[in-house]
């Protein structure tokens, strides 16, 4: 985990999520369905797997999971 989280949002639906999120971290294994990605530049963030325990930094303003269990850390 980043040193700079403030909290974390869990996520366990496939609702858009919205917010600050430097960090996704997988409790089972996940697939993100979309994210969207500050300064991002390349392929969209679509259809990402994650497995158990596995994250991904970034700073995202929106993720929305196609399935799985995720910690969303608020920035």
């Amino acid at each position: 985990m980043s040193d700079y989280a403030i909290g974390f949002e869990y996520i366990s639906d496939t609702a858009a999520h919205t917010g600050r999120f430097n960090e996704l971290v997988a409790f089972e294994d996940s697939v993100i369905a979309s994210a969207v990605i500050l300064n991002q530049s390349g392929n969209t963030f679509t259809s990402v797997p994650l497995k158990a325990g596995q994250s991904v930094e970034a700073v995202f303003t929106s993720v929305t999971l196609a399935s799985g269990k995720i910690a969303a850390y608020k920035i």
